[in-house]
């Protein structure tokens, strides 16, 4: 059986649709494969492990009935839901990956990763980032009043929308040399990221970069099997017709 990616579905309260296409993917797609990898950013905002949504119940419940079912799972913290802790993780039955993670399946190497680290032209986004995954600043975070946190994590998000509307599209994404970097001390051949919202295979100097897309019109996931890897895409309103985009 094959293996599947995810990342960058930002779930939220007000795109219903998207957390229907996910549950059904779960239920239908996930649930025949070994394992599943959600590369971070699986909600638009996750201000603790005591968010008391409907929305936070309804992941982790789905979430927890894959892993009961024998599919193993596992995830990665992105820019968004950074504060993901071990509550989450135990509810789900999954796994916490660091931020660089190699997976190895039926004869395939794939280092995975949430992708922000690799944009390294945006100096601005890379000290935020150095401050958020601080355990320190992390604890303290956490630690707030969950009304505050969830204000917090509003205004975060209006000065990032802001912040980015004045950025070229180049500085927003991945910085080649720091691509090639991560590649060669891994000594890995693929690379599977997301975060930058741009799907799509690209050559590079180590091997193969590909890169998932964020779940909004389309849902992006990517297949690791013996027969190598692919991305494919499928329609938020029909997650069951899935179209292969890719393949190597």
């Amino acid at each position: 059986m094959s293996v599947l990616f995810i990342s960058d579905l930002h779930l939220a309260p007000e795109r219903p649709a998207v957390t229907r296409a996910f549950l059904s993917f779960l239920r239908d797609q996930a649930s025949e494969v070994d394992a599943l990898y959600i590369l971070g950013d699986l909600f638009e905002a996750w201000v603790g492990d005591d968010d008391p949504t409907e929305l936070a119940a309804q992941a982790q419940a789905s979430l927890g009935q894959l892993s009961q079912s024998g599919v193993k799972l596992y995830i990665q913290h992105g820019n968004r839901d950074f504060l993901i802790g071990q509550r989450f993780i135990q509810r789900c039955g999954a796994e916490l990956l660091a931020d660089e993670h190699l997976v190895q399946h039926q004869g395939q190497t794939a280092l995975v990763m949430h992708g922000d680290s690799l944009c390294t032209d945006d100096v601005d986004y890379q000290r935020f980032r150095r401050k958020a995954r601080n355990p320190i600043y992390k604890w303290c975070l956490s630690h707030l009043p969950l009304k505050r946190r969830q204000k917090l994590a509003t205004d975060w998000r209006a000065k990032s929308m802001s912040a980015n509307s004045n950025k070229s599209t180049a500085i927003m994404d991945v910085n080649s040399a720091a691509v090639d970097a991560v590649m060669a001390k891994h000594r890995v051949e693929v690379l599977i990221h997301g975060h930058t919202h741009r799907p799509d295979l690209h050559q590079v100097s180590q091997g193969q970069r590909i890169v998932l897309g964020d779940w909004h019109d389309l849902g992006w996931v990517i297949s690791m099997s013996e027969g190598g890897f692919a991305l494919h895409s499928f329609a938020i309103d029909d997650p069951n017709q899935i179209l292969t985009r890719k393949q190597i």
